[in-house]
């Protein structure tokens, strides 16, 4: 684990963070309807998915960015953590959560704020999840600030444990 980087969690609205990258949690072909990508597009613009889905499609696992439109940020980047089935498992929300890091790093970024990936409209579970994604970000060897901004109390909750067994 490196000491390079913070990690927050925190229990909130992720249209509402100030970051340099908020994270979607997308399907591949990266067009936004409910969860936390109906969020990002309601608070940001239309122009956040006609820019991604300009991009896309891409492979589930991989990320792009795009521009943040009306959001207290620089970038959304479209973590695709699914395909058009909007279902998902634990390697595509490892590999869509690494890319993500991959991509932040690549483009300069300081402060990202991710969502649990997959838990929503892909109903992966919610401590798996929680696990998946802060082993990955404790791993990444990148100066990083990480923002986990989990919308349900419940979402938090599971986090939160995860955060704590990792790092006892």
């Amino acid at each position: 684990m490196s000491t390079d980087r913070t990690i927050k969690i925190i229990r909130g609205d992720i249209t509402t963070i100030h970051a340099d990258a908020l994270v979607n949690a997308a399907n591949n072909h990266l067009w936004m309807g409910s969860g936390v990508a109906g969020a990002l597009k309601r608070a940001g613009g239309d122009e956040i998915e006609e820019e991604a889905v300009h991009k896309g499609p891409i492979a589930v696992g991989e990320a792009v960015e795009t521009t943040a439109g009306r959001l207290q940020a620089t970038y959304v980047i479209h973590a695709a953590v699914m395909g058009q089935d909007l279902c998902t498992d634990e390697k595509n929300i490892k590999e869509a959560t690494y890319n993500t890091l991959r991509l932040a790093s690549s483009l300069g970024i300081q402060s990202i704020a991710f969502p649990a990936l997959g838990t929503g409209v892909g109903g992966f579970p919610l401590s798996r999840c929680a696990h998946i994604m802060l082993e990955e970000v404790m791993a990444y060897p990148h100066e990083l600030t990480v923002i986990f901004v989990l919308y349900s109390e419940e979402s938090y909750a599971a986090f939160m444990d995860a955060y704590t067994q990792l790092t006892e």
